[in-house]
């Protein structure tokens, strides 16, 4: 096992729930469940500890694999000193490390190595060392001559070029330059002469300069993007005094010797031609990778707001599409998310039908009792908002909202889809998604690619590994905690079932559609490829409503049945109670004897007992039900109808690591930048808040939005 001590440590976690959770993740348990059934052991750590936990340990073993590669190596090559490999095992980080490594790293030819091979370092270390010696540069070079090094300018460029590669490859040095770099260094942007920014999209940099230590993450990123693509010119520096007293430091001139001058060329050359470029790419990359993980961060945030938006249930729902040319797709489903008829309509230019459009929807109005309008909010979504509007004003009860399209398209054009919506045409799938994601947010997304969704900025720059490992792990920890109807999810939502995964899930469907509906948790074990281990990982998560057993449809653990069964039996009520009667039951089982005498009568711990209690009180409750319901309406707003200082209320449509995106209604979200926002207040996606309009620029179609309270 790692060194957990470390990761105790670092995360300021007692090492005994550290220990306990990297046991439980080396056997195979998935976080999920571990935070939620084996709380006992880990001392109820959560599971963004957890993941911490896991981050950490997997960093820690990937060093010490490296520690003993870089120790093996330099004792290949017969160098290995104890001091040595004591400075290897101490080093704590992935740099210091490669610090160590870098004067025995094998290197590709270099000038350096040239000079070695014609036998000049002696020479160098005259350079190094700095004797004060009674002797001529002619004569300390001219025992260094040989048919490779025929005068003695090229013995002393050989000589530097071996010093110089000693001076930038010391640890220490690099070490402290770095540092120095890190807080101090200017980074500088210039717009290139022969590149074109048609949308001066990055006009902010063209003339840019600022400290490193002070560039914020979506600077660095934006920076990045306008370097890759051919419009900045970037370039970072360090003062002089800075790199030359630290390289001093290590390797001190001394006038009295006659090799002084021959320092102070190898310390210039150093530093310009290897050690500095060094440095400069470490820096870039430091701060690309904290910027990355700084987006990483706010995308995992939003999807998880997102993806956590409360259901609209019960709702016969309209789903719109919009289009210009090829026109606005139209879907109606029932309120299980059942496709009722679908069309296409044309309210909106170059067509402009509108007559005809809102014949057609009134008439699909009211023939099913639509209750809700859901608008995607792509290509011409507020002029199909506009028409909706002006639609609600003539049928009278109904509201609509707009819905983030992210991804129908891909979805519509999948395998899944294709699965789902078999005899529908392409185009006409996207409306059928749109108008399910109100009904059930979560189960309709997470049939895209997270990255798709569109909640986050960067997202195609970012280090998509490390991206795509995040958001998988936002989405399963979501699914987890809502938890999943077997008899109707789809293989996408199964999927992400604490140790399920996509084969599993498709053979859990196909052996439902042949077998029929699951009555009971434990059939789930008759599906090939369905083992006890992964059993009892996916189990507390999937929920059967109306089965067999009414504890099957709560997240109590099957192996905790026969505690729920007996804390039934002693408060006198069965399973199958409605819950009222089992609260009030339970209620009064609580009130007549303690948690602890409970759980040492059971023979289980107390938050196993707190979860029975709170599962047979409330089953199959949605974490969701608790938050904030989307915003309705039923009228349109304009750019023109926005006046300086007007309040108004709007919906959180992304949040940015400068501020966030609010939904007012009109064409264009206002921005609320960061500087407006609340100290200590977190905003997240989906939030309904109330706000200012601080300014309006209508040429270039930005409104700057100030607090007004939520």
């Amino acid at each position: 096992m790692s060194n957990t001590k470390d990761v105790a440590y670092f995360l300021r976690i007692p090492l005994n729930k550290v220990d306990a959770a990297v046991k439980l993740l080396d056997d195979g348990n998935t976080i999920p469940f571990i935070t939620r059934y084996r709380k006992e052991a880990t001392g109820g750590l959560d599971e963004e500890q957890l993941r911490k936990i896991e981050e950490n340990i997997a960093r820690t073993r990937s060093l010490q694999e490296r520690r003993e590669t870089i120790i093996r190596g330099i004792r290949g090559q017969g160098k290995l000193t104890p001091k040595i490999e004591d400075n290897i095992q101490s080093a704590s980080t992935r740099t210091e490390l490669e610090d160590l490594y870098q004067p025995y790293k094998p290197k590709r030819k270099t000038r350096a190595g040239t000079a070695r091979k014609n036998g000049l370092e002696g020479l160098s270390d005259l350079i190094l060392k700095q004797p004060a010696i009674n002797q001529t540069l002619e004569e300390a070079a001219k025992p260094f001559l040989s048919a490779q090094v025929k005068t003695l300018e090229q013995a002393w460029q050989g000589a530097r070029d071996i010093a110089a590669e000693t001076i930038s490859d010391h640890p220490e040095t690099r070490k402290v330059v770095r540092k120095k770099a890190l807080s101090i260094c200017a980074l500088t942007t210039e717009k290139k002469a022969d590149t074109e920014d048609h949308k001066q999209v990055y006009q902010d940099y063209y003339d840019f300069e600022y400290r490193v230590d002070r560039l914020r993450p979506h600077q660095i990123l934006a920076i990045n993007r306008a370097e890759n693509e051919g419009v900045l010119k970037v370039t970072l520096s360090l003062p002089e005094q800075i790199w030359q007293k630290v390289i001093s430091e290590h390797f001190p001139q001394n006038p009295s010797s006659p090799f002084s001058g021959q320092l102070s060329k190898t310390i210039d050359d150093a530093a310009k031609r290897l050690l500095l470029p060094a440095i400069y790419r470490d820096v870039r990359r430091t701060l690309t990778e904290k910027a990355e993980e700084h987006a990483v961060q706010i995308f995992a945030k939003n999807l998880r707001a997102l993806l956590l938006q409360p259901p609209l249930a019960g709702h016969t729902v309209l789903g719109l599409d919009p289009g210009y040319r090829t026109g606005c797709k139209v879907a109606v489903i029932d309120p299980t998310g059942k496709p009722l008829q679908t069309g296409t309509i044309y309210p909106v230019p170059p067509r402009s039908q509108i007559e005809k459009a809102r014949e057609f929807l009134k008439e699909l109005i009211q023939k099913y009792g639509v209750t809700l309008i859901a608008i995607g909010n792509g290509t011409g979504s507020r002029e199909t908002e506009s028409f909706t509007a002006g639609l609600i004003k003539e049928v009278g009860d109904l509201k609509y909202l707009i819905v983030n399209e992210a991804g129908a398209s891909v979805y519509s054009a999948s395998k899944l889809a294709r699965r789902e919506l078999p005899d529908m045409d392409v185009s006409l799938r996207g409306a059928v998604s749109i108008a399910r994601r109100v009904q059930d947010p979560l189960a309709e997304y997470v049939k895209i690619e997270p990255k798709s969704l569109g909640v986050g900025m960067y997202q195609h720059d970012l280090n998509q590994a490390k991206l795509k490992r995040k958001l998988t792990d936002v989405v399963e920890s979501v699914v987890n905690q809502v938890g999943v109807e077997l008899n109707t999810a789809s293989p996408a939502l199964l999927a992400h079932i604490s140790g399920i995964g996509p084969g599993l899930a498709e053979r859990i469907v196909s052996y439902r559609d042949d077998i029929g509906l699951f009555s009971r948790r434990d059939e789930l074990l008759d599906v090939p490829g369905m083992g006890e281990k992964t059993y009892q990982q996916a189990a507390g998560f999937l929920r059967i409503r109306e089965g067999v057993n009414p504890i099957d449809d709560t997240a109590i653990h099957p192996e905790s049945y026969p505690a729920a069964l007996a804390v039934l039996d002693l408060a006198g009520i069965q399973a199958k109670e409605k819950p009222e009667t089992r609260q009030t039951a339970l209620v009064k089982l609580s009130q007549e004897k303690s948690a602890e005498d409970l759980a040492l009568d059971l023979q289980i711990g107390i938050p196993t007992l707190f979860d029975i209690f709170k599962q047979l009180a409330q089953p199959g409750r949605d974490p969701r039900q608790e938050l904030p319901k989307p915003f309705l309406r039923v009228d349109v707003l304009t750019m023109d109808d926005l006046v300086q200082g007007m309040e108004l209320q709007g919906t959180v449509q992304n949040v940015v690591e400068f501020g966030a995106f609010v939904d007012l209604g009109v064409k264009q979200d206002g921005l609320l930048h960061r500087t407006q926002i609340p100290v200590g207040l977190d905003l997240n996606l989906g939030d309904i808040i109330r706000v200012t309009i601080r300014n309006i620029d209508k040429e270039r179609g930005r409104i700057s939005l100030g607090w007004a309270g939520d």
